[in-house]
């Protein structure tokens, strides 16, 4: 199994003490991170990411992350891909990771894909696998019907955006989310990880997950990163992508850990509306029937992460994807 050993060392030292600022300065990634300069809507914004080239002519992966994570999650799927010759891409979006966070600003996924498309010109890379997890499957979808020229085929992990989300639960401000972020704790953060990711399960990679929230939210900055959080939070519920999924015009794979339940939403449905949010034992047949040239890969007893939960049968199913071309 390919882990970062780094991940795992910050494990073992985990300390609810750690203090880490607005761009994670202290905070070591297992790969080298780089920047590109952006500039969007009136400010000159800094963008990381890490980068390993191809080997010959094999294609660049692009890995696009979840909301409540950072590029370095990937390392292990980066390492695993850089051995088959593959060359990996791991941004981390604006307001996000060690990019930066600008307060106001207003975030969208056409936004973060139009910045994730100068990032691929930057490296001259004209076209690559796109694949997103959770909020990336969203920023992924949205980046594969802008630049279907570019996007080789598409593969989404245990995405969000399965559902419309507001045809179901209602609208909640800005402020709504900014005051859950600010209630945020330590152990509350690992709690909700334990229950919703990892079925009750917990491990010191699991932890160390965690480590940069634990770190920011111990930082005098907070404030600053959880307005930006809870900015980030309304595309989520207004900017759909499920609607739009018989556009696609590439090859499109959908990998999901069945036991996920994620639902964004599910605590304040509207009134009279009994539809269960989450449901991805039963999303993902349903959605194939939307996409026009997509594949479904079912992982059943796995959660929202499958690539951290079991790397092993996650990397089965990646593999069965990339050698079919869909």
């Amino acid at each position: 199994m390919f882990v970062s050993l780094s991940i795992v060392a910050k494990a073992k030292e985990e300390d609810l003490d750690k203090n880490y600022d607005l761009l994670l300065s202290d905070y070591d990634y297992s790969l080298a991170v780089n920047n590109i300069e952006l500039q969007s809507q009136g400010q000159i914004l800094k963008m990381s990411y890490s980068y390993i080239p191809p080997k010959g002519n094999n294609p660049v992966i692009t890995l696009l992350h979840g909301k409540n994570f950072i590029a370095d999650y990937w390392t292990g799927t980066a390492n695993y891909l850089s051995q088959l010759g593959y060359g990996v891409l791991m941004p981390d979006q604006i307001g996000f990771g060690k990019s930066s966070k600008p307060k106001n600003y207003q975030y969208s996924f056409a936004g973060l894909a139009s910045h994730t498309k100068s990032l691929l010109d930057s490296l001259n890379i004209k076209t690559s696998i796109i694949l997103g997890h959770s909020m990336g499957g969203m920023l992924a979808s949205r980046f594969a019907l802008m630049y279907p020229q570019t996007t080789q085929e598409l593969i989404l992990l245990n995405p969000i955006g399965l559902e419309n989300y507001l045809s179901y639960v209602e609208y909640k401000d800005t402020n709504f989310f900014y005051q859950n972020e600010l209630k945020k704790t330590a152990q509350g953060v690992k709690s909700y990880q334990q229950k919703f990711y990892y079925d009750g399960q917990w491990s010191e990679q699991y932890a160390a997950l965690t480590d940069f929230i634990v770190g920011q939210i111990n930082n005098a900055d907070y404030k600053d990163v959880a307005w930006v959080n809870a900015k980030t939070y309304d595309m989520i519920f207004t900017q759909p992508v499920v609607t739009e999924f018989g556009d696609f015009s590439m090859p499109v794979s959908l990998i999901l850990g069945t036991r996920d339940r994620t639902g964004p939403g599910r605590n304040w449905k509207k009134q009279g509306v009994d539809y269960e949010l989450g449901r991805y034992d039963k999303l993902g047949k349903t959605v194939m029937k939307l996409i026009p040239n997509g594949t479904l890969y079912e992982m059943e007893g796995l959660g929202h992460l499958p690539h951290i939960e079991d790397f092993d049968r996650f990397t089965q199913v990646l593999n069965k994807v990339l050698k079919s071309g869909n």
